[in-house]
């Protein structure tokens, strides 16, 4: 096999570091992860801001900031909210059958407040989990080689935009 051509991943390959973070088990990371404590070592905090995760741990310095989790947290909340609040919704819908303006009053500020309240906890909780898998994004600055050269500009037509 050439060594520029994909290859897929089997148990068999070689070429893998080592991780040099020992992930926790996934239990234990998604609960550090859910109460805002490095999934690796449960001491450093994950986030920065509301939802920005941190460069690196405070205390073991593992790369929190290469655990993208980029569209799950949104995904799981709206479907834990959701399935939190549907429910009551045609329950009351069913038994009291209010008007609709009741309905937006009420239900739009609780969903919105329970999305809002829960998807730190389940961001933290995806960046555990991911952390166990070893899911890191690819921008590792120690294994990139040097970046290619720039294409040469296409000649041909003349751009009608410019």
């Amino acid at each position: 096999m050439e060594k520029d051509s994909p290859m897929r991943w089997d148990a068999t390959t070689t070429d893998a570091k080592p991780p040099r973070f020992v992930p926790a088990p996934l239990t234990t990371a998604i609960g550090r992860g859910v109460r805002n404590r490095c999934p690796y070592c449960g001491v450093g905090r994950v986030f920065a801001g509301y939802l920005t995760l941190v460069p690196e741990c405070s205390n073991c310095h593992a790369p929190l900031a290469r655990l993208r989790a980029d569209d799950a947290p949104p995904y799981f909340t709206i479907f834990l909210v959701g399935h939190l609040l549907v429910p009551p919704v045609f329950w009351v819908e069913k038994a009291y059958e209010p008007p609709m303006w009741i309905h937006m009053v009420v239900w739009l500020p609780l969903f919105t407040i329970l999305c809002i309240l829960m998807l730190r906890p389940i961001k933290g909780a995806v960046v555990g989990w991911m952390s166990t898998l070893g899911i890191v994004s690819v921008e590792d600055d120690e294994d990139e080689e040097a970046p290619a050269a720039a294409a040469p500009p296409l000649r041909g037509l003349p751009d009608r935009n410019a």
